[in-house]
């Protein structure tokens, strides 16, 4: 068996809830262990025997939400400038396994403190945590089941400390919290982060560390780090650089985040350059595409391979196949590598999902692929759209599996819940690219919030589908481990294909990726459990949809 690595991954900003789901995924199968690194929203989380006489302050007066929560001890409180940690790992089964992971965390905060300026850390006896000078500086709180561990601990970098007046920290009246800066140590996250990860590996990685970051602030001349919109932690922006050749057109605040990912623009392809054989889509315009392109016109239906500018819609279409797009056609992102429009979203068709079972019905369609824009105008995302989608397909044509590729609709449980109790076949969410990428590629996405809407899926017991674009600054070993974090949260199938700039406006090109390349992937993704790996230069979500569903559905479920 290859040796599996310690995969530790800085998330940046992560909600609660999301948190939770992906790690409750990776604690749920036995798919290698994890260190997950992270700051949260504000937000108050009280353990399984917790008390909530500890919450002093009206619950709704609280900055932000009290979740109750499986991990032991009691109430604390999580928010920017504290480091949460997440070690999801194997434990072997012995007696006191608890009481001896709980050391082994408190070990590596108490090495790593003392490695960034703070010694004379200890533990208190019956008090699990770090403690310096008879003040808490960290917390910790951890379950085991299965012989595999969750939660971990919280460690005050430099938060806003008056958010624990609000409770009875950890359950212990009279004590107080302090964090690094409070004990006068001045020290960045970003250097938090890399002493905790560094004794984590001296302990859990026995078999080696592979690491990926969500990009932080950015440490290139002429780029300033500023605070993100879209809430999930630090952008970047240039300040009076000369636009490179190849990135010319490109809106400044993506060619801010990509050089705050450490991605040189102006190395990529120019938007002229010749494209390889390999990436030549034939065409193919005859009386079967325009049929059915006349037939989505009367009907008043939008499909991505259109909108998207996807380079197999020849041949999909032309085969009597394509991917219904509903909730209309503008976005309310506006992702660096997507053609699709994003100018305000138009109120939504009720009768579009009929249309598209009628669609269906008339193409006589065996897999039927619907997705959708982004909604972030609307309340559930959508998600209530994709639901009737399914419903009515599923009355028109019983026989036909449904396939609903989905935007994360903010990682809300409810408005995922109400697509998945629609019960589609097969429930698929891009994570589009590396860690590393996110910030530049979908600044109104996160990495973790995919993986957890991936993770959601899993556990309401679907099938689950995810894809990488490649050619946009990424490497291998990031590709590599993308591929093992899907597969972590038990992702049945993936595609892969290669970026295609479709206009001078959004990210360059930063290299064609070669057919043995993908080969290459495939290969490895097999390795890794995958029930079906799509992976070409031409690959997109939906292409060969059917087949890849057929894979995963003749296997026992992951």
């Amino acid at each position: 068996m290859t040796p599996s690595p310690l995969r530790v991954r800085w998330l940046g900003r992560v909600a609660f809830r999301d948190a939770h789901a992906l790690q409750s995924a990776l604690h749920a199968r036995s798919g290698g262990d994890h260190l997950l690194l992270l700051e949260h929203p504000s937000v108050y989380t009280l353990g399984a025997r917790g008390a909530l006489a500890h919450v002093l302050a009206p619950v709704g007066e609280l900055d932000g939400e009290l979740v109750r929560t499986n991990r032991g001890g009691d109430v604390t409180w999580h928010g920017p400038g504290q480091l949460v940690g997440y070690p999801v790992l194997s434990v072997p089964a012995a007696p006191g396994v608890t009481a001896a992971h709980v050391h082994a965390v408190e070990q590596v905060l108490i090495d790593a403190l003392s490695d960034l300026g703070l010694p004379g850390c200890t533990r208190s006896p019956g008090f699990p945590g770090v403690w310096v000078g008879g003040r808490k500086v960290a917390a910790v709180g951890v379950r085991i089941t299965r012989g595999r561990s969750m939660h971990g601990f919280a460690l005050n970098v430099a938060p806003d400390l008056t958010r624990f007046a609000a409770i009875v920290a950890c359950g212990l009246a009279g004590k107080e919290v302090t964090s690094l800066a409070a004990e006068g140590v001045d020290v960045t996250m970003r250097r938090v982060v890399d002493a905790v990860a560094a004794r984590a590996v001296a302990r859990w990685g026995r078999e080696g560390v592979e690491r990926q970051d969500v990009a932080w602030r950015s440490s290139t001349p002429g780029v300033a780090a500023l605070s993100g919109r879209d809430g999930t932690g630090p952008t970047d922006e240039p300040v009076d650089t000369p636009v490179p050749v190849a990135a010319q057109g490109v809106a400044v605040r993506l060619l801010g985040r990509l050089a705050g990912a450490g991605v040189d623009a102006g190395a990529g392809l120019a938007l002229d350059r010749r494209k390889p054989e390999w990436l030549r889509a034939k065409t193919d315009l005859g009386p079967a595409f325009r049929s059915l392109r006349r037939d989505l016109r009367e009907r008043s239906l939008v499909t991505v391979c259109e909108e998207a500018g996807c380079p197999n819609i020849s041949e999909c279409w032309a085969a009597g196949t394509a991917t219904f797009m509903i909730n209309g056609s503008r976005c309310t992102r506006a992702c660096g590598f997507c053609l699709v429009d994003t100018r305000h979203p138009e109120a939504l068709d009720a009768g579009e999902p009929g249309r598209v079972a009628e669609a269906v019905a008339a193409m006589g369609l065996e897999h039927a692929v619907i997705t959708a824009v982004a909604r972030d105008d609307l309340p559930d995302g959508g998600a209530a759209a994709f639901a009737a989608c399914v419903e009515a397909v599923r009355a028109r044509c019983p026989g036909t599996a449904v396939e609903v590729l989905i935007p994360d609709c903010k990682g809300d449980p409810a408005a995922l819940d109400s697509i998945f109790a629609a019960r589609p076949e097969v429930v698929n969410h891009n994570l589009e690219t590396v860690a590393r990428l996110q910030r530049a590629v979908r600044p109104s996405a996160s990495y973790a919030r995919s993986l957890a809407v991936l993770a959601r899926a899993k556990a309401a017991g679907l099938t689950t589908k995810s894809g990488l674009i490649v050619g946009m600054g990424e490497s291998e070993p990031e590709v590599l481990g993308a591929l093992a974090d899907l597969r972590a949260v038990g992702v049945d199938i993936v595609t892969l294909g290669q970026y295609l700039r479709p206009t001078a406006a959004h990210l360059p090109v930063a290299r064609w990726w070669h057919p043995d390349e993908f080969a290459a992937l495939a290969t490895a993704g097999a390795a890794m459990g995958f029930a079906h790996v799509q992976a070409s230069p031409l690959t997109r979500s939906s292409y060969h949809a059917r087949d890849a569903a057929g894979a995963a559905t003749a296997i026992v479920p992951a």
